[in-house]
């Protein structure tokens, strides 16, 4: 029989017998986890699968049907006797050499021994006899007849032993065999068995922690039969594989210029670099460094290809270059378009190119909330994106070439940081900075290498030529930070600061509105600015009536609210279908497929806004999209409505272009009174530039003193509040309410102080 002996390495395990130290065979029990135990169970599993037992869970005790065959071949008949076991082991294990029968014989006879020392009587001793007999016929008859080889046979068991498993696991280790228990659970239920470790040793190394939750045998095989498969669809393996990151310094932009030749002598790999810095080690020098770098980086002859805060998405006829069918799984799907892969440049780059792909589509197969069409479109992207790139890193290459590719702002969408760990697999420096701290990466890589500074700006371009090198000074940087200091959520705000808005419509009482009116719009409720939006509260409101049937007091309040950012319209309509307009014939070219064509519109030579801040025109354009997608005027993409609301909010007259212009999203906005004393209808582009301009950030109120229908005429929803203050009264006329004055209209804080003087 074979001692069981200690191994001094994990590998001894695959050692042959006549080599080994002590000339024993194993028997281990594993209780914790690293890469190490890891890295061994694998090769562990694939010795046991090609020549030994796997045992996943307990061993089936012998069924009906088996014992029935042991009865019908061998008899009930059981002695306690090794002559007995010997001859029966012959005839129901037939393959057996006499010397493994002596042994397997041998070790069961020391076992039932044993037992009956523990006081187990005779008939224990024979059911153990027939259990033992139906395991290792239907269980271990594969390993068997190789017992006492000098290969020895390997058995890898997983979970908690029972104590029959764990002596007839001892018979077979006396007899030849290599045994791995994993105990996930650790130690103490194998102890109840066996208090002393007297049938195996535990595996005692540093560094060990618990096995991960999800890991199991069958997590294992699944992982090595994709792997075999991935293995498959690589076809011809690349000869170099890729060195990153492991040769850097720390100074990344110094690493990242040292000549590959200088990164590492060994043959088999290529050296690059996979590494995000966010923020500025010093603001004053920052952009003066990315100059430089990409100066010293073309110098030395590197292929460079830069992005700036996108990667762009693929052109349409980039996709349709791209060959596809249909697939039934993800297996199917990357193996199939791995076949657009194509680089007739240099072999080896083309097989790493089609491995890294491989690879990386496999790991994001395994996300749980990924499906085969979203599988798709990414595999499709990347490939546009590495046809679209393979030009500018990879031009002549030749090993041990190492391409640059420069991204800065940071990976938006999950598209680009596949593409980027795609590309970090190959010979290419994968450089992203994020200098502006308020921004995030999404990207996430175990291989990333990150370098994290305190310093924060905020660059949109990469300086490619020296005439795009702009350096602040000290005070122009010590500024920015007092403007962060001073200007971000602390209810101060600098002018100008803001871009973007959303305008939110106030609910008020009738007496509010004067009291709003004048206010800047950061002291109005509901105001809030978040993520550099501004949420501006504005007034739309419908005052019907005259209060008490006071003329002159009724003048007088809407004289109140003139101011010098009010526009005063007096006559209803303000404009008509028939008033000029030079956009109305290109309405239909400036709204195709449910967008404004902001492109097309800055090209027209009728185009009115040009000569606004580029900011301003953005926000116009921006505001005139969401106004049509909330269909606020009827018959919006029902009967083309929607070419008459372009039209009508790209002819905006200069008055209240100005107005616009000067519009700062923190204080007082600018204000539309709209009066119609008349029978006269407000028209439909009254309306279109009304609810516009509310969605721009205008205070607009209407007065109807003769309470008819006007503007809500055309409005799908209720937008618009309505106030009934008194009694209708017609045919009145519009004074000039410049020179209007009346003491009987004074506000009402004018009265309480007249009283009192």
């Amino acid at each position: 029989m074979f001692e069981r002996v200690a191994l001094q390495d994990l590998d001894d395990f695959f050692v042959e017998i006549s080599r080994r130290r002590s000339k024993g065979v194993y028997f281990y029990r594993i209780n914790g986890y690293s890469e190490y135990i890891d890295e061994f169970i694998r090769k562990y599993y694939e010795a046991a699968r090609k020549s030994g037992v796997i045992i996943e869970g307990r061993i089936a005790n012998p069924t009906e049907s088996n014992l029935s065959y042991f009865q019908e071949i061998m008899g009930m008949n059981f002695k306690m006797d090794i002559g007995f076991i010997t001859v029966n082991l012959k005839k129901w294990l037939p393959r057996m050499t006499d010397y493994q029968r002596s042994s397997v014989a041998s070790a069961m006879y020391g076992v039932f021994e044993g037992l009956l020392a523990s006081g187990k009587n005779e008939n224990m001793i024979k059911n153990a006899y027939v259990k033992f007999m139906c395991w290792l016929y239907y269980k271990f008859e594969r390993i068997v007849s190789r017992l006492g080889d000098n290969v020895a046979p390997k058995i890898l068991y997983e979970g908690d032993i029972s104590r029959y498993e764990l002596l007839m696991l001892s018979v077979l280790s006396r007899s030849g065999c290599d045994i791995v228990i994993l105990q996930y659970k650790g130690d103490e239920n194998y102890l109840k068995s066996d208090p002393t470790s007297e049938l195996s040793d535990i595996l005692n190394i540093k560094g060990l922690s618990a096995f991960p939750q999800s890991f199991n045998l069958k997590t294992l095989r699944e992982e090595m039969v994709r792997k075999t498969k991935v293995d498959r669809m690589y076809g011809e393996k690349p000869d170099k594989i890729n060195c990153t990151n492991a040769w850097l310094g720390g100074n990344i932009f110094f690493d990242i210029k040292k000549a590959v030749k200088d990164r590492g002598s060994d043959q088999r790999f290529f050296y690059n670099c996979f590494c995000r810095v966010n923020g500025a080690e010093d603001k004053n020098t920052y952009i003066n460094d990315l100059y430089q770098l990409q100066l010293e980086l073309k110098n030395a002859g590197r292929h460079i290809a830069i992005s700036e805060d996108s990667i762009g998405i693929p052109l349409p006829d980039e996709i349709a270059k791209i060959s596809r069918g249909s697939y039934a799984n993800a297996e199917q799907l990357i193996q199939g378009l791995s076949a657009n892969i194509d680089y007739s440049g240099d072999q080896e780059l083309k097989r790493l190119m089609k491995k890294a792909f491989i690879d990386i589509m496999f790991e994001e197969a395994e996300n749980e909330n990924i499906n085969i069409n979203k599988l798709m479109n990414k595999a499709v992207y990347i490939i546009c994106w590495l046809r679209r790139y393979q030009k500018q890193l990879f031009i002549n290459w030749k090993f041990p070439d190492v391409g640059v590719f420069i991204y800065l702002g940071g990976c938006k969408t999950d598209y680009e940081a596949l593409f980027l760990r795609m590309l970090s697999r190959l010979p290419v420096d994968v450089l992203i900075l994020v200098p502006n701290l308020n921004v995030k990466c999404c990207l996430e890589d175990k291989f990333l290498y990150e370098i994290n500074y305190q310093e924060t700006i905020n660059i949109s371009k990469f300086p490619h030529e020296s005439g795009d090198v702009r350096i602040g000074t000290a005070a122009y940087h010590a500024e920015r930070d007092l403007d962060t200091l001073l200007y971000q959520d602390t209810g101060i705000y600098r002018n100008q600061q803001f871009s973007r808005a959303n305008t939110v419509t106030l609910q008020t009482m009738y007496e509010e509105i004067a009291i709003l009116w004048k206010e800047e719009v950061k002291y109005r409720p509901s105001f809030s600015t978040v993520d550099d939006i501004v949420n501006i509260p504005v007034i739309f409101s419908k005052v019907s009536g005259v209060k008490d049937g006071n003329v002159s007091a009724y003048w007088s309040s809407v004289k109140e609210l003139i101011t010098e950012d009010t526009v005063l319209i007096d006559k209803a309509p303000y404009i008509t279908s028939v008033n000029p307009n030079p956009v109305k014939a290109f309405a239909v070219e400036f709204f195709k497929n449910g967008r404004v064509q902001k492109n097309k519109i800055k090209a027209n030579k009728n185009y009115r806004y040009g000569h606004l801040r580029e900011e301003t025109q953005e926000y116009l354009l921006d505001k005139l999209q969401l106004f049509i997608d909330r269909k606020v005027i009827k018959g919006t993409f029902v009967n083309g409505t929607e070419y008459t609301i372009i039209s009508t909010a790209l002819n905006i007259n200069n008055e209240i272009l100005r107005l616009i212009q000067k519009f700062d999203f923190t204080k007082k906005n600018p204000k539309i009174i709209y009066i119609n004393t008349s029978e006269k209808t407000i028209s439909l582009e009254d309306s279109i530039l009304m609810g516009y301009l509310n969605t721009v950030g205008f205070d607009v109120v209407f007065f109807v003193p003769t309470g008819y229908q006007t503007v809500e005429k055309y409005f799908n929803d209720k937008i618009i509040e309505e106030f009934q203050i008194g009694e209708y009264v017609y045919d009145m006329n519009v004074p000039d309410l410049n020179k209007f004055s009346s003491s009987s209209g004074k506000g009402l804080i004018n009265r309480i102080f007249k009283r009192g003087m």
